[in-house]
């Protein structure tokens, strides 16, 4: 072997080395979610942005089924196994993780200012002083409308209930289209389209809704049975069959045309956007009232957090802070249109019915859904029953009345307000 190929050979392995050294340097961060359905998103848009603008940082994103994903992460981070960022839920079921110590505190990240008490409070302890996830989006309550049959019918968007019941009853003489595609089958449908979305114009949003968990408010008080009554009057333009019509039932009614409203929210615009051959508008929840003041049920669907055993803390911290920044939010919020970003920044959303939904920002108070905070955590579980009843009163088994007593009653057996 001469000198020169001796040289060259012992100079290639050593930029292969480096290399291979520079390559071994590269901090791999994974990522826990039951967000399944968006994995595509996150590996083919977000994390080559993150990646891109932070080189040295590798992301994995791993998705569990959403059914198995609070049981499969709690064993995961039992056993010391589970990724560096962690997907959270709303409510309790993170607030148990970072009770148990699988949550770093976030309060000093930077870019937590960019968010609102009311969107970091899915995330925080019960006395709001600490935040364990950074917010990633929420939901938009609303109703979905087919605006040719809209447009046949000479109906305009109505801004009032009274406006609404006409509208119904004006589709319905017509007989062309279900009025409501909704069904009280699975049950939860009638409460989350239904009584969660109707229900903070009565009991003012947040106001009602921490006068609950005050105990200065009962479910049996008149603004929150005044939803349930208007549930009941949803009853004759829900179409034949509707007791047994399940929520794919409801978005294939609709889909497919054969319905012109479609009680719902923000998170069916994705889908429906592929599905529906027609266009599509918006409408926030009608007011009881001319004139009243705007309340919307702004749900925060999902934030991420740190685990606190992650053996990369300060890269995993660096993605935090991009998540709360005006890019991810713009590129997260366009990527998947009906899932809003919490940020206070700007943000510019492309798609059309997205942009309609969070219009209503401007001029409607955000709130919560009443019982997702502290008050569905023993039994009976107020939200599992908000569920029932809220179709036992469509399907006439209940009245408004009688279904506000009962929950109120279930409440009190065991929720002993906080003095």
């Amino acid at each position: 072997m001469t000198t020169k190929l001796l040289t060259a050979l012992l100079l290639g392995a050593s930029v292969l080395g480096y290399a291979g050294a520079a390559y071994a340097d590269d901090v791999t961060l994974t990522i826990e979610s039951w967000r399944n359905d968006d994995t595509q998103i996150w590996q083919e848009q977000i994390i080559p942005a993150f990646e891109k603008a932070n080189p040295g940082i590798k992301v994995t994103f791993a998705a569990a089924a959403p059914t198995e994903y609070n049981a499969a992460l709690n064993a995961k981070l039992a056993a010391g196994s589970a990724g560096d960022l962690i997907t959270c839920r709303p409510f309790d079921a993170s607030l148990d993780l970072y009770d148990k110590g699988y949550l770093s505190p976030l309060n000093d990240l930077k870019g937590m200012a960019n968010f609102s008490e009311v969107a970091k409070v899915a995330w925080q302890t019960d006395d709001g002083k600490t935040t364990f996830c950074v917010p990633m989006a929420s939901v938009i309550h609303g109703f979905i409308y087919n605006t040719e049959a809209f447009d046949q019918l000479g109906i305009k968007p109505p801004k009032t209930h009274d406006e609404f019941m006409a509208a119904l009853k004006k589709i319905k003489d017509d007989g062309t289209f279900i009025p409501l595609a909704m069904g009280t089958k699975d049950q939860w449908e009638a409460a989350t389209m239904g009584w969660e979305n109707i229900g903070p114009n009565y009991w003012h949003g947040e106001e009602g809704r921490k006068a609950l968990i005050a105990g200065t408010a009962k479910l049996s008080d008149p603004e929150f049975v005044e939803p349930f009554k208007i549930l009941a009057g949803w009853a004759p333009y829900m179409g034949d069959g509707f007791q047994a019509q399940s929520y794919p039932d409801s978005q294939n009614l609709f889909t497919l045309g054969r319905a012109a409203i479609y009680p719902s929210g923000s998170w069916e615009i994705s889908v429906f956007n592929k599905q529906a051959q027609f266009k599509m508008g918006a409408f926030p929840p009608p007011l009881p009232n001319e004139g009243d003041k705007c309340y919307l049920s702004d749900q925060p669907d999902h934030a991420i957090g740190m685990n606190a055993k992650t053996k990369h803390p300060e890269e995993a911290k660096k993605f935090l802070e991009w998540v709360a920044s005006q890019q991810f939010a713009e590129l997260y919020g366009n990527a998947l249109p009906g899932f809003f970003p919490l940020t206070n920044e700007k943000v510019e959303l492309k798609d059309p019915l997205a942009k309609e939904f969070l219009s209503w920002r401007q001029n409607c108070e955000p709130t919560l859904r009443a019982t997702y905070q502290i008050l569905s955590r023993g039994t009976p579980n107020l939200e599992n029953e908000v569920w029932v009843e809220s179709a036992n009163v469509i399907n006439g088994i209940d009245t408004p009345e009688a279904a506000g007593k009962k929950l109120q009653d279930g409440l009190d057996s065991w929720y002993k307000p906080a003095k």
